[in-house]
């Protein structure tokens, strides 16, 4: 009987066992392409398995790079069985939450072969456990890349407290969207969320605006105002733009923060409130502190928690995240059926550094979307400001001959033989992995060819760049 179930199963199409299993399964190569798949896993990711035959893992599963990193140190280069939970993004841009469960497969010698995935959809489970624990997602930030992370998985802890939040970063790089988003998976979110910029107003309409007044409290105040504090009873507060704030209303501020009481301009009479503060600026506070322009006392009350938003420019591979999710957003509200960029335009995309940030990358794909009459964003629909300074944009290398990595230790005369002389053009690229190779070998000369600094510099492992400078043929 075992010998006849053995034969059995000697004789038993593959792919017909794999599509048995109730779960996404994916099998690789030795160098991380893909062999098979199963109909789950093509449901899952809305990739047909013969579209992707040999094409590398990492490019059909769009997934958090700290999980494909993890998975790649720990079991490709390791051998070790692995399970870890993550998102993906597929082929229609839908997130869905996944629990990876990766293991090595070997031959009946012991020799490794390759490596099985396979993927789990607890999307439901996280929406049961969102329900329980009243932590949602972080609506509106999106990001996979590295330091992206660290803020999304900080979340929590910024919800679920009432201390005082700073938020540093550029103009542009989602302050105000992070703030709110704190407010919204809090316990105050069915309270207000009031926002004020510091700013934006001279000091005497600044304190009325954030304190109230009374009734004849200055010319033209010709009736009671409650003021943003009392408006925002319960909930929560940003003040954007602190570092703005004058000195007089800084010293008012920091007895709001203490006492939980003021008195409105005007009022003889206090006034208590129950409200978070959450405050964000551009500028150096502690520098500030320095320059006498920003009290001390107040600084490290505001600083009890901070979060600190990367710019744009730093975050890789998030670029093309936020353009596919503004051209699928400005596409539906005009009404138009634009599938995304050209070759060209996205590189174009790529090379350009951002002063403006994501409000910046914002703005370019919504002029885009509105003079582009067909289905694809070409340059000529991008801004005229974008060709202008896309030429210094990106500071990669061109080599004057064959590549050579110029590894530490070397002689100078080697080192210094012009090897990379030269910025390397990417106007040439016909794709991603043109500008992939590019930023490879711009990150290697950087760190004078020292592969550990330069995954590092790239915010990849160490085997993840190995494997890339294989597969381009860099070695």
């Amino acid at each position: 009987m075992k010998q006849s179930v053995g034969s059995a199963l000697k004789g038993l199409d593959m792919l017909d066992l794999l599509n048995g299993v109730p779960h996404g399964i994916v099998l690789l190569d030795n160098e991380g392409r893909i062999v098979s798949a199963n109909r789950i896993f093509e449901a899952i990711t809305g990739h047909p398995s013969v579209d992707v035959f040999g094409v590398g893992c990492d490019f059909v599963l769009r997934s958090n790079p700290d999980i494909k990193r993890t998975i790649f140190e720990n079991v490709f280069d390791d051998g070790a069985m692995l399970s870890l939970e993550g998102d993906i993004i597929n082929v229609n841009r839908k997130k869905a939450v996944m629990r990876f469960s990766v293991s090595p497969l070997n031959s009946q010698a012991g020799k490794k072969i390759g490596y099985m995935v396979a993927l789990e959809d607890i999307t439901a489970l996280r929406e049961l456990d969102r329900q329980r624990h009243g932590v949602d997602e972080v609506k509106g930030m999106l990001g996979h890349s590295p330091k992206m992370q660290e803020i999304l998985e900080f979340m929590p802890i910024l919800a679920r407290t009432d201390a005082t939040l700073l938020i540093t970063g550029e103009t542009g790089t989602g302050k105000d969207l992070l703030a709110e988003a704190v407010h919204m998976v809090s316990k105050r979110s069915k309270y207000p969320f009031v926002k004020v910029n510091c700013g934006a107003l001279p000091e005497t309409l600044l304190e009325s605006e954030l304190f109230g007044h009374v009734r004849g409290a200055y010319t033209g105040a010709h009736a009671d105002k409650p003021g943003m504090f009392r408006l925002a009873q319960g909930g929560t507060l940003f003040l954007t733009e602190i570092g703005d704030l004058p000195l007089s209303l800084q010293v008012k501020l920091l007895t709001v923060i203490d006492d939980r009481e003021f008195y409105p301009l005007g009022s003889s009479k206090k006034i208590r409130v129950d409200v978070r503060l959450i405050t964000g600026t551009n500028r150096d506070l502690r520098q500030m502190v320095k320059d006498g322009t920003f009290r001390e006392d107040l600084y490290y009350r505001l600083n009890v928690l901070r979060a600190h938003l990367p710019a744009l420019r730093e975050r890789g591979e998030d670029v093309l995240l936020l353009i596919d999710h503004f051209v699928k957003l400005f596409s539906g509200n005009l009404g138009k059926s634009i599938k995304g960029l050209t070759t060209a335009a996205t590189e174009e995309l790529l090379r350009y550094q951002y002063p403006g940030n994501v409000r910046e990358l914002r703005n370019i794909i919504e002029y885009a979307v509105n003079v582009c009459p067909g289905e694809r964003i070409g340059s000529s629909h991008l801004p005229t400001s974008i060709h202008a300074n896309i030429i210094t944009a990106l500071p990669v290398r061109k080599p004057a001959s064959a590549p050579q990595i110029v590894q530490q230790g070397e002689d100078d005369d080697n080192a210094h033989g012009g090897r990379f002389a030269d910025e390397i053009d990417i106007s040439q690229a016909t794709g991603w992995s043109d500008i992939e190779k590019s930023k490879i070998l711009g990150a290697l000369l950087k760190v004078g060819g020292n592969r550990s600094r330069a995954a590092k510099e790239l915010g990849w492992g160490r085997s993840t760049l190995w494997r890339k400078i294989k597969r381009y043929g860099l070695e």
